[in-house]
C-alpha cells in the first residue's frame, strides 16, 4: 500500500445496522493531517454465480428489485454465511436456493470490489458447470425469484442494448467470455 496516501481511522462506531448490512462512520485522519467524517455501507462478503446447463444455458434469475422498482434480470448471488465452509460451499448453497439447481463442477472466475468508494463490499464470482435442477427453491423471505434460462450470447446481446443493467450479472458474463471460456 502506498502510506502517503492512507487515511488513519480515529475513530470508529455503527450508524444503523440491519440484516444484511450496517452503515459505518469513521473519523479520519487524511494524510496532510486534515481530519474528517467518512461513512459507508458495510456487509459481509458474498457470492456471484454464472450457472450454466450441461447444453450452455445460462440459469438467470428474475427478481422484483425495490431499490430500482423494477423486476431485474441477473445471477444468483448472496451473502456467505457463519455455517459456510468456504466461498465454494457458499456459491452452492445460494444456487440450490434460489435456482433450485446444482452443479457438477464449480471454478473461481474473480473477486471484485464493486463499490469500494461507499462499499467494503467484496464479491467472489464462480462459473458453476453442469447445473441442473434438483429441488425446489429455498427463498428468503423477502425473495421473489423467477428461474429462467437463457443464452450467453442472448446476455451479450441484453448487456450491449442496455437491457441487462445488474452489475454483477454484466461483470460475471462479459469477464467469462474475455477470459473464462
Amino acid at each position: 500500500m502506498d502510506s502517503e496516501l492512507a487515511w488513519e481511522t480515529v475513530a470508529r462506531r455503527t450508524a444503523y445496522s440491519c440484516d444484511g448490512f450496517e452503515i459505518r462512520n469513521e473519523r479520519v485522519a487524511l494524510p496532510d493531517g486534515t481530519e474528517t467524517e467518512f461513512d459507508y455501507l458495510s456487509e459481509p462478503e458474498s457470492v456471484c454465480i454464472l450457472p450454466l446447463t450441461p447444453d450452455d444455458r445460462v440459469v438467470c434469475i428474475e427478481e422484483w428489485r425495490q431499490a430500482v422498482s423494477r423486476v431485474n434480470r441477473g445471477l444468483p448471488v448472496g451473502s456467505t454465511e457463519p455455517d459456510d465452509d468456504s466461498l465454494e460451499a457458499a456459491a452452492r448453497r445460494e444456487l440450490r436456493e434460489e435456482t433450485g439447481h446444482e452443479a457438477e463442477d464449480l471454478e473461481h472466475l474473480l473477486t471484485a470490489e464493486p463499490a469500494n468508494g461507499i462499499a467494503d463490499s467484496v464479491i467472489h464470482f464462480f462459473v458453476a458447470s453442469g447445473c441442473r435442477p434438483t429441488a425446489a427453491q429455498q427463498l428468503d423471505d423477502d425473495e421473489t425469484i423467477r428461474v429462467a434460462e437463457t443464452s450467453l450470447e442472448d446476455l451479450l446481446s441484453e448487456i450491449e442494448s442496455g437491457d441487462l443493467r445488474d452489475g454483477r450479472a454484466i461483470l460475471a458474463v462479459t469477464y467469462y467470455r474475455l477470459f473464462g471460456e
